[in-house]
């Protein structure tokens, strides 16, 4: 038995913010009905292709675990299958641009009409308010929710990270609303509405640079680098390079082979606790009772050189050596793993973190695995669904239709050409 066991979700999502929140749900046991165009389908499907004739990896590694249904909304018949879906289902879950659906004919009263115990959850670009209609993409939303500001260097551009905290990490946040609206509606019967704006995400997100903005009223922000190299600070909060945002200095550091090897470095942390160990690591005994050095107010305008010594011996030895030496004493270290050295480690693998999926017109490929681990429900990954996959098995199975109503169905066009599993492979 796994966690959501018998929850529907009418999945009307599409790209990644939407799909990463399904794919989740799917993983912990929701039944996940992916509602497609017929004989277009996910864009994602097509996009960012690398092997023909097959869908691409940005749609698999975002549909795991799902069935896919093609069904045309503007189809009068459509529109009573999906009437029945409605009916069916726990949750509906969208990520299309404001309006769309009142537009279907299907806004948040008419569905309230048809299913009073539905939760309608949305993905937008922002939260109700002057920007509300604006399209939004993942690097737009890093910019607008402060991510973009504070990243980088202060001498730099604003950069964007390479994780998706705009479109997965919104997806992650609309989940915990969903299972949470699922908790109440226990107790109350009704269902509501959610929303996560990708805007709001971003910021939840970024709260140790908010907590950093409200810092700045009581002076320079001490642990950051430029105030030991004297750079004054302005109204904001800066862009503040590798260093740490917990208050405990950190760098990115070189390491052996970082000459040719674009990922050999290490991330330090300098934690009070261990500096000691630390001193006697790098062979700066003498620092553990220099007062220049023996505190951590001490070292505050030093740090450069302080990490100039550690890096000086982290060059001597690779991240791996770094970390084995490191972890013993306490010291707070890891490795900058490149997609590579993650695609092969081992240890993800044992744990589903990194999983490898048959796919019956692509063959095997690598995907990432459900991040949560429950004790009692433990996930399969499934690999995704072919377009229209699952039309009659969904139109039968959970809607009850069959003989002749079945096939006038499959006959209007109101939904896509069948297509078995078996006839891809």
């Amino acid at each position: 038995m796994q966690a959501l066991d018998g929850i529907k979700i009418l999945d009307f999502t599409h790209v990644q913010s939407g799909p990463t929140c399904t794919q989740l749900l799917a993983w912990l046991g929701a039944d996940v009905i992916k509602v497609e165009r017929p004989g277009v389908g996910d864009a994602t499907r097509k996009q960012l292709v690398d092997v023909p004739g097959a869908d691409s990896l940005y749609f698999t590694m975002l549909n795991h675990n799902k069935r896919s249904i093609e069904l045309n909304s503007k189809h009068e018949t459509g529109k009573e299958v999906l009437t029945r879906l409605i009916e069916t289902c726990d949750v509906l879950v969208e990520n299309f641009a404001p309006g769309a659906l009142d537009r279907m004919g299907f806004g948040w009263e008419r569905i309230q009409e048809i299913n009073p115990r539905i939760i309608m959850a949305s993905v937008k670009g922002f939260g109700p308010g002057e920007y509300e209609d604006c399209k939004v993409y993942e690097n737009i939303a890093q910019c607008a929710g402060g991510a973009a500001s504070t990243t980088g260097f202060v001498d730099g551009l604003p950069v964007v990270t390479g994780a998706q905290i705009g479109d997965s990490g919104t997806g992650l946040h609309l989940a915990l609303g969903i299972v949470s609206a699922l908790f109440q509606r226990e107790k109350t019967g009704r269902g509501q509405k959610v929303l996560a704006a990708m805007q709001d995400g971003v910021v939840n997100l970024c709260r140790v640079k908010l907590r950093d903005q409200q810092r700045l009223a009581a002076g320079p922000l001490t642990e950051y680098s430029q105030f030991g190299e004297g750079i004054p600070f302005g109204e904001a909060t800066p862009r503040a390079g590798n260093d740490s945002g917990g208050g405990q200095p950190g760098r990115i550091l070189k390491c052996k082979g970082w000459e040719t090897d674009p990922n050999a470095y290490t991330y330090f942390i300098t934690q009070a606790a261990a500096w000691e160990k630390i001193c006697d690591v790098i062979g700066a005994p003498e620092w553990k009772t220099d007062e220049g050095y023996a505190t951590p107010p001490a070292r505050l305008d030093k740090l450069n050189e302080v990490f100039e010594r550690i890096e000086a011996w982290t060059m001597t030895k690779t991240k791996f050596e770094v970390m084995e030496i490191c972890n013993p004493f306490d010291i707070p270290v890891g490795p900058i793993l490149s997609m590579k050295e993650i695609a092969e480690d081992e240890g993800l693998r044992a744990t589903g973190t990194i999983v490898e999926v048959e796919h019956p017109e692509r063959g095997p490929y690598l995907s990432v695995g459900c991040p949560i681990k429950l004790s009692d429900s433990p996930v399969e990954v499934a690999r995704s669904p072919l377009l229209g996959e699952h039309t009659v098995e969904i139109l039968s199975e959970v809607l009850g239709y069959g003989g002749a109503e079945l096939q006038g169905i499959v006959e209007s066009g109101a939904v896509g050409t069948p297509r078995a599993a078996d006839a891809a492979e």
